[in-house]
C-alpha cells in the first residue's frame, strides 16, 4: 500500500510540474479572463511582473506561491480595521471595507487564490479609468513611489507593443562576427572624476563594431555624459536598466521612448567620455556595459559579466 501512495504522489507531483511556457501561457489565460476596457491584460501583467521581479530580489519579502505573484497586505485586503488579519469571509471582508474579491464567487476572499488576487487587482486599476493617467495615478496610490510607478509603466509598454508578456530572450551587445575581448572587470579603480569602483564590464573592440540592445526594452535615456561619453539607458521588464557608454555614435532614427528587441542596433563602440560634450580619444575604443537592479526602493548596480557571458555562448551556439 505505501509502494503504490508513493508512486501515486510522484504521479501527481509531475504532473502539476509545469514547463516555462505552460506557465506563461496559464498567466496570459489570467491576464486576459480578468482584463476590460478600462483594465487592459498589460496592466495586470506588468503589475504581476512588477511584483514577481521585487520577490526575487527583497529577502523581507516572500516569493507568492502560485501562477500569479501579485500580493496585497493584510490592510489592503481585509480591511484597516478589521481584527481578522487573515479573513477570507467575503461578508466580513466587505463590512470592514476590504478590497478582497471573490472570483468564483463561493463566498471567499482568498489571498491563496490566483483568481481571487489577479481580480482584486483588476477591480482595483479600473475604478481609476482606462487611460495611461489613470493608470499611474491608480499605481502611486497604491506604492506611493514614482520610480515604481515608472517601472511598471515601462513593463505595460513594452508588453503592449509585443502582444505578449513572453519576452525572456537576451542577446549579446557586440556582434560576435567581430574580434572583441573582455573580462570581468567589476569593481575595478577609477581615477578620473574622483576615486570611485568600475560598475560594469569593458568590452573592447575596434571603433564603428555595432552595439546592439541585450533585452527588450525602452531607451530611458540618450545623450552625452562626463563620465560616459555617448552613451544610452534602456530599462527592460526585469526592473533591469542597461547602461551603454563610450559610443561613437548611435544608430540612425532611435530616440528616446523607443522600444526594442534583443539585437537592435543601438550605437556603435568608441572611445567618447572623461571630458566634456564631444572628448574622445582618451582611452582605447570600447563599449561599458552595465546592469542596475530596482527592488521597489532603491537601484543598485550589479556584475554583468555573468550574463554578458551566458549570451555570449547562447548566441554562439545558435549561430552554429
Amino acid at each position: 500500500m505505501s509502494v503504490f501512495f508513493f508512486l501515486f504522489s510522484s504521479v501527481a507531483l509531475a504532473a502539476e510540474e509545469l514547463t516555462r511556457e505552460q506557465i506563461l501561457e496559464k498567466r496570459m489565460d489570467y491576464y486576459i479572463k480578468y482584463s476590460s476596457e478600462s483594465t487592459p491584460w498589460y496592466y495586470l501583467a506588468a503589475v504581476d511582473q512588477y511584483e514577481r521581479n521585487i520577490q526575487q530580489v527583497r529577502n523581507d519579502i516572500p516569493e507568492r506561491d502560485g501562477v500569479v505573484a501579485i500580493q496585497f497586505s493584510d490592510d489592503f485586503w481585509t480591511g484597516i480595521l478589521n481584527p481578522m488579519r487573515e479573513d477570507i469571509d467575503l461578508t466580513s471582508i466587505v463590512f470592514f471595507n476590504g478590497n478582497g474579491s471573490d472570483a468564483n464567487q463561493d463566498g471567499f476572499a482568498d489571498r491563496k487564490n490566483d483568481d481571487d488576487v489577479i481580480l482584486t487587482m483588476a477591480e482595483y486599476l479600473g475604478t481609476y479609468g482606462p487611460s495611461e493617467i489613470d493608470f499611474k495615478r491608480a499605481l502611486k496610490e497604491y506604492y506611493h513611489r514614482d520610480e515604481t510607478v515608472n517601472q511598471i509603466l515601462i513593463i505595460s509598454k513594452i508588453y503592449k507593443h509585443f502582444e505578449t508578456s513572453n519576452l525572456d530572450k537576451h542577446a549579446f551587445p557586440l556582434a560576435i562576427n567581430h574580434d572583441y575581448s573582455y573580462r570581468s572587470t567589476w569593481g575595478d579603480r577609477r581615477g578620473w572624476g574622483g576615486r570611485r569602483m568600475h560598475e560594469g564590464t569593458d568590452l573592447f573592440a575596434s571603433y564603428g563594431v555595432p552595439v546592439k540592445s541585450t533585452s527588450y526594452g525602452i531607451i530611458e535615456i540618450m545623450g552625452w555624459n562626463d563620465y560616459g561619453g555617448w552613451r544610452i539607458g534602456i530599462r527592460d521588464i526585469h526592473n533591469t536598466y542597461h547602461y551603454y557608454a563610450h559610443l561613437s555614435g548611435y544608430q540612425k532614427g532611435i530616440k528616446e521612448g523607443d522600444i526594442l528587441e534583443p539585437g537592435a542596433i543601438i550605437g556603435y563602440v568608441g572611445s567618447s567620455g572623461y571630458g566634456k560634450k564631444g572628448t574622445s580619444g582618451k582611452f582605447p575604443p570600447h563599449l561599458h556595459y552595465g546592469m542596475y537592479k530596482y527592488n521597489g526602493r532603491i537601484e543598485w548596480a550589479y556584475d554583468p559579466f555573468p550574463s554578458l557571458k551566458r549570451w555570449e555562448r547562447e548566441e554562439r551556439k545558435m549561430k552554429k
